[in-house]
């Protein structure tokens, strides 16, 4: 039996507003799926941020139905209604808790950014949390990340990424101003934002 096989099945989860989808986070996803031998990354659009003050500026239906244009054909990929579906503010440790009773045989991992990964200490219930997930943080190629004085028990794995930068700001900024989207998102997702009038 291969290792991989005794570790049980490897998902990654991509949380975030994804208001909207950009490449910036299809890179990302693919980066850790190819860096960490990863069966599936599962992204997952929360409903209410508890890092934003604001809501996402489209409906939850329109986010999730970019993020399906996206990721259209791509095995790699697939989404959990998990947050949306739950509504309000959401917690990872509240995702993961849940995500680790629907799959059990699962060796679970959360991928963030090397920004966030600063903060882990600060997050909600942290230790229960850590015991449930490994973090694969998102480094930029070149750059050692080196972790802060974490709490013992949290697993971090440190990958290079490709720094792309994209910012779902800058897309909703350049729809409001009818620039071309093309490049900054997969082509389904521009076309939708076009047909839609949405972030205008």
């Amino acid at each position: 039996m291969s290792e991989k096989a005794e570790q049980g099945r490897r998902l990654g989860f991509l949380g975030g507003s994804f208001d909207p989808v950009h490449m910036g986070h299809l890179i990302a996803a693919q980066d850790a799926f190819d860096s960490m031998a990863l069966e599936k990354v599962v992204f997952v659009p929360t409903s209410q941020s508890p890092l934003k003050d604001t809501s996402p500026f489209i409906t939850d239906d329109q986010r999730l139905e970019l993020l399906q244009a996206a990721i259209a054909g791509d095995q790699r990929f697939e989404i959990s209604m998990v947050e949306l579906d739950r509504k309000g503010v959401s917690y990872t440790f509240d995702t993961v808790e849940y995500l680790s009773a629907a799959k059990p045989d699962a060796r679970l991992f959360w991928i963030i950014g090397a920004d966030r990964a600063a903060s882990l200490n600060a997050w909600h219930r942290i230790d229960e949390l850590a015991s449930r997930v490994e973090f694969i943080v998102l480094g930029r190629p070149g750059f050692r990340w080196r972790p802060p004085d974490l709490h013992s028990g949290i697993r971090i794995h440190s990958i290079d990424a490709h720094t792309c930068h994209v910012s779902s700001s800058e897309i909703r900024r350049r729809a409001r101003e009818n620039q071309s989207l093309r490049f900054f998102v997969p082509d389904g997702v521009a076309t939708l934002i076009t047909r839609l009038h949405l972030y205008r």
